[in-house]
């Protein structure tokens, strides 16, 4: 579904992405580690074009990226949900929500996946009219979450949803993140909860100073002794 193929990103003299390759097949969870700095989010940014590669190549179903704006990529069957969750504070969860679905005329199916979003997330629903800046950060996650599926993407990109949030906040987040690739999502997800992403995905990608230095199925890098004391505090 996704092939991406000697992406730089550059800050200035800076290269924060150097030449990387890598790919999602379609239906799969493929995991993004590495250590802050590493470039896992910078990569994330580039593919949602919300930065101009520095240089290759991002085809998605076979259709070159790069050029596009980022506005086109969600009706392309994209959405980004981004680090730091993003949510509009003035708007109430049910408002965030309906503009996940902007690009979206057919209005029976925005309800009828509005109504999924808000069973994946009954906190949401609890909360439906609340303004979304004053939500926890976990209920803010559930909703940056919820926007993205309300465009009815075809491949999620998920940027560090762990961050900053409380275990017990953490694991339901990531149970539902575990549902929604049951029903057949494509997802890329960037955690630096290595051991959490590595056991959710099927596949990894280790970054290291904007460089992909390993890559393999996601049990056998749980297993492998180099990344479990470089990622997994053993």
């Amino acid at each position: 579904m996704l092939e991406v193929t000697g992406l730089r990103v550059s800050y200035g003299g800076i290269q924060a992405v150097r030449g990387i390759t890598f790919h999602v097949n379609e239906g799969e969870m493929v995991a993004l580690i590495g250590a802050n700095g590493a470039g896992k989010s910078s990569t994330l940014r580039a593919l949602a074009r919300l930065l101009t590669p520095a240089g290759g190549s991002v085809r998605y179903r076979g259709k070159e990226l790069v050029s596009l704006p980022p506005h086109r990529l969600v009706g392309e069957g994209i959405a980004l949900v981004p680090e730091g969750r993003g949510v509009f504070p003035r708007m109430s969860s049910l408002e965030n929500l309906r503009m996940g679905a902007y690009a979206r005329n057919d209005k029976p199916a925005i309800q009828h996946d509005l109504e999924h979003v808000l069973q994946l997330f009954p906190r949401l629903k609890e909360r439906a009219q609340q303004t979304a800046g004053t939500l926890s950060g976990g209920e803010q996650q559930m909703l940056a979450i919820g926007r993205a599926l309300m465009s009815k993407p075809k491949l999620m990109l998920l940027d560090e949803p762990s961050m900053g949030l409380a275990p017990i906040m953490v694991q339901k987040i990531f149970e539902v993140i575990r549902k929604v690739a049951s029903e057949g999502m494509t997802i890329l997800l960037v955690e630096q909860n290595a051991k959490l992403a590595l056991e959710v995905s099927q596949r990894g990608y280790v970054m290291e100073s904007g460089e992909i230095t390993v890559t393999d199925e996601s049990h056998k890098l749980l297993a492998d002794p180099k990344v479990r004391a470089a990622y997994l505090g053993e």
